[in-house]
């Protein structure tokens, strides 16, 4: 990726090859002991869903095709749940006839309790409160948190700060519940506090939810880990001990082990490092929005209508980074306007389509680069970031989509598959957000 100093800074990288994934599954199969790399300090190991190391790797591959068109369709459902947050408003999507399994796609480990209890946590930049299943809990996944055997584990009672923290607050007798949607799934938990081991700092009197009840294939299996910047993140429920600092290094499916880092606190954050704004939406203060101002295609600025990229608290448009996402949406008259630039280049190639990809070609094709102009730096996209590659490499898509229609989608999205092998570091008390190479995986 080069980068130079007009607008700032994301990283876009794109997908690669989904067949490498399997053959690194089958590899790395061989080297369990790369599973059993500890946590240190402040920085957490980061584990793709697929991961060998991972519980959640599927069981079987499935086919290239498959894989993409359900990362589409948990994407599909990801936007419509941003979309609802800006809107203020719950969704809860009509289940389709075919059953979609969401995961988390990038996770950690976290200790909860006295003694402590490990549970794979997602990690979502996007939300604030963590969560996890506590014993008991319905339609919950076998692995839960046992509250009874934790010497240091309390409920949160109704008269407590936190609870005026939380979405839709209700009293159970004298412990604070409360109910919110996450994706296409409803949560009911009991708020709670515990200690929390994160590598080697201790949290105590950590306020999470204790999940009761659980509906849909949402929720990540052994809870989350909120990075936002609301009230109940960890940023807030940590200032003094990482002063709102964090960064991760993301893994790509190229990695034998899947395995980046997630590092906390301002101590050992990298030197040399391109900054951009990090503006701020008091009505959605969870989210982390960045000023996008432009796109190339080759060498040509595309003409997008300015409403499409502008920032407008009122609204909530504007462009946000976020960890949950995997393919990054523009969108429909900014992804329009690229797609079609990009086709222009393509001269009289045959265009096809796959699932939510509308612009796959199966012959031989002179790419052209793609540039994302943010306030402060401008980032160009190696090919490997924006094209994905079918298993014969006889497909080649453009890897990119417009923001679903069916809504009043605002939003522009810069995914996960887009900040893979960068450091990614969220400056919240210099309002930044910066980002360097690195190979993380």
């Amino acid at each position: 990726m080069e980068t130079s100093n007009p607008p700032p800074l994301l990283v876009l990288t794109t997908l690669l090859s989904l067949p490498l994934l399997f053959l690194s599954l089958a590899q790395a199969a061989q080297t369990p002991g790369k599973c059993d790399l500890p946590d240190r300090g402040s920085t957490l190991q980061v584990l793709h869903v697929y991961s060998p190391c991972s519980p959640f790797r599927p069981t079987k591959p499935v086919s290239w095709e498959e894989s993409v068109l359900e990362m589409q369709s948990d994407d599909q459902t990801r936007m419509l749940y941003l979309s609802s947050l800006v809107a203020g408003k719950s969704f809860v999507p009509i289940a389709s006839g075919r059953q979609i399994i969401q995961s988390p796609t990038y996770i950690v480990k976290a200790k909860v309790g006295t003694p402590p209890q490990t549970m794979l946590m997602a990690v979502d930049t996007s939300n604030d409160a963590a969560w996890v299943p506590c014993t008991g809990c319905v339609g919950c996944s076998s692995t839960a948190f046992d509250s009874a055997k934790s010497t240091t584990f309390k409920s949160v009672g109704c008269g407590a700060a936190q609870c005026k923290q939380v979405t839709n607050p209700t009293c159970a007798g004298s412990t604070c519940a409360f109910n919110m949607t996450y994706g296409s799934s409803t949560i009911a938990a009991n708020l709670s506090q515990d200690t929390i081991k994160l590598a080697s700092d201790i949290v105590p009197a950590y306020t999470f939810g204790c999940i009761q009840k659980t509906t849909g294939s949402s929720v990540p299996p052994q809870g989350l880990l909120g990075l936002g910047r609301g009230p109940l993140s960890l940023l807030s429920q940590t200032q003094s001990l990482y002063q709102s600092t964090f960064s991760y290094c993301l893994p790509g499916f190229k990695a034998l082990n899947f395995s980046g880092t997630l590092r906390l606190g301002p101590t050992g954050q990298p030197k040399k490092i391109k900054y951009t704004p990090l503006l701020r939406n008091p009505r959605r203060s969870s989210l982390y929005y960045v000023n996008l101002l432009a796109i190339k295609v080759g060498r040509a600025v595309v003409k997008i209508p300015p409403s499409a990229l502008q920032f407008n608290p009122t609204t909530g448009s504007g462009t946000i980074i976020d960890s949950g996402t995997v393919f990054t949406r523009l969108v429909l008259p900014a992804y329009t306007a690229v797609r079609d630039e990009f086709r222009r280049r393509m001269g009289k190639a045959t265009v096809s389509s796959l699932g939510g990809f509308d612009t796959c070609y199966t012959v031989p094709i002179t790419i052209p680069s793609i540039t994302f102009m943010f306030a402060g730096m401008n980032v160009t996209l190696p090919q490997d970031n924006f094209l994905i590659h079918s298993t014969a490499g006889s497909t080649t898509c453009l890897a990119m989509a417009a923001a679903p229609d069916n809504v009043n989608s605002v939003l522009n999205v810069i995914a996960n598959m887009q900040q893979q092998n960068h450091r990614i570091l969220f400056d919240v008390p210099n309002s930044r957000l910066g980002v360097a190479r690195e190979p993380c995986s």
